[in-house]
């Protein structure tokens, strides 16, 4: 069914078809039948699936990255498609709109997307208030957050302060993005000196929240994918020192090799198939300088369960899908952990925990 309601969608600009798909959301959440209907066909229930890490409990490793929720207000709609956990956002302190259109593109040949949105959203008080408002889904739920355009770099932190002052009570784990090529100036705050401050004052911050709620809130890092190897042991020791609780590999790239359309001379970040070996190899350096010591979430190009599989074997503890999505479908959560099971039950591997890394072994 999807094969023909994509065929209408990529007639449409891909931010228009993306702002009628979140008005559908909308309007099946509004609908508890139908929310529950598409829970059911969605949701695959398997315990081999099943994995706990910072005391939360995921049904399943593939959730749904940050970019597609970017408001936070259509997060139960889809956690009715299936996914094991959902991330919101980025979420700025202040509101604001982002770059000027057009700032997406779909590369269909090369089965990818070109976004330079910029982080536009409502901004976090207006996020807090769709959380007040709308029904809490019984599976995690991220918040991405961000800085705004016009603040400084050597004021950043505060940024990530103010959105997760506003935000804690709201979000199961927070992610620090430092990395979206979209934000100019962002991807700076990886280099040593800046990350050192930086994770310094937010996890300050986290703390005196999780005294302040008696409930301390897991702090993951977002990292680029263009970095050198150099770059990923520096930053990932600099994480590992301050105590962040977790990685999420990898952002969206600026790279275009091997790309065939003629869109790929657009500027903005990468994502889908093209990013899936570079993700992969990330997690697999990222696993290594952390030897399990925090779980990571891989991300980049996943659309199959083979493209989940090889990255939970990298290292990845849990994986996140988005551009997949627009390709497959919505169906995309229950096909992946399906295809999942089955090599499982190929491979003999009895929990989805006992996959994690098993290529270093």
């Amino acid at each position: 069914m999807y094969r023909s309601l994509r065929r209408l969608l990529f007639q449409m600009d891909p931010e228009q078809a993306h702002e009628w798909t979140i008005r559908s959301l909308k309007w099946m959440q509004a609908n508890p039948w139908i929310k529950n209907s598409f829970q059911r066909q969605m949701t695959v229930n398997d315990p081999r699936l099943h994995t706990t890490y910072w005391g939360l409990s995921f049904p399943n490793p593939v959730g749904l990255a940050a970019g597609f929720d970017k408001h936070a207000n259509v997060y139960p709609g889809l956690a009715a498609l299936g996914f094991g956990y959902v991330e919101v956002g980025t979420l700025t302190p202040q509101p604001q709109s982002g770059n000027p259109k057009p700032r997406l593109f779909r590369l269909l040949p090369d089965q990818a997307v070109i976004n330079r949105m910029g982080f536009n959203n409502d901004g976090a008080e207006a996020a807090k208030a769709s959380f007040t408002r709308l029904p809490r889904p019984s599976i995690p739920i991220g918040i991405n957050l961000g800085k705004n355009k016009d603040t400084p770099n050597d004021e950043a932190a505060e940024d990530y302060r103010k959105g997760l002052n506003e935000l804690y009570s709201c979000g199961d784990y927070f992610v620090i993005n430092i990395s979206s090529p979209n934000t100019k100036g962002l991807r700076d705050l990886q280099h040593a000196a800046s990350l050192n401050s930086l994770l310094a004052a937010i996890l300050e911050k986290r703390d005196e929240l999780a005294k302040k709620y008696e409930q301390k809130r897991p702090i993951l890092l977002k990292i680029a994918p263009d970095l050198e190897n150099e770059e990923v042991e520096e930053i990932v020791t600099i994480a590992l020192e301050k105590g962040i609780d977790g990685i999420i590999a990898t952002n969206t790239t600026i790279s275009r090799e091997g790309l065939s359309s003629p869109l790929q001379k657009e500027t903005g970040g990468l994502s889908g198939r093209p990013l899936v070996n570079r993700s992969t190899a990330m997690i697999r350096r990222i696993y290594k300088i952390t030897r399990g010591r925090v779980p990571i979430i891989g991300v980049g190009g996943i659309f199959t369960g083979q493209d989940a599989y090889d990255k939970i074997r990298a290292g990845a503890n849990l994986i996140q899908v988005y551009t997949g999505m627009i390709y497959r479908g919505p169906s995309i959560a229950k096909w992946i952990n399906q295809e999942l099971l089955e090599l499982m039950n190929r491979d003999q591997v009895s929990s989805i925990s006992d996959l994690v890394g098993l290529d270093h072994q």
